[in-house]
């Protein structure tokens, strides 16, 4: 039997209490709180995805669409470089002839089918 103090004025209580017996609040130890599982994100288009890449994708748009902020953000800082649009042209045209179910597992998104 180990001792906890109270969430709610600090007192010593058991920690198989249902609730402190100074104050009366609920023993946060033996209701713990929910843990909260993030929503699946919406589902993606592979067309949409392969269009932002072919036409804008200098600029990592296509990126930020899939979901991926830290290779959207590269792509921003090094657009003047013209790298990126290559990159980005050649990967949309790759999401363009990609199955959905392709497309989903490599790029770790849900797909809307097309």
């Amino acid at each position: 039997m180990d001792k906890v103090f109270c969430q709610a004025c600090g007192a010593s209580m058991s920690s198989e209490a249902q609730a402190c017996p100074k104050c009366g609040h609920p023993n946060g130890a033996l209701n713990p709180a929910p843990v909260l599982v993030p929503a699946a994100g919406a589902p993606k288009s592979r067309i949409v995805a392969g269009i932002l890449g072919i036409l804008i994708g200098g600029l990592g748009v296509h990126k930020f669409y899939l979901g991926k902020v830290g290779l959207g953000i590269l792509y921003v800082l090094f657009f003047w470089t013209a790298i990126p649009a290559i990159i980005g042209f050649v990967e949309g045209i790759i999401y363009l002839v990609q199955s959905d179910e392709q497309f989903g597992s490599k790029q770790g998104v849900n797909v809307q089918p097309s």
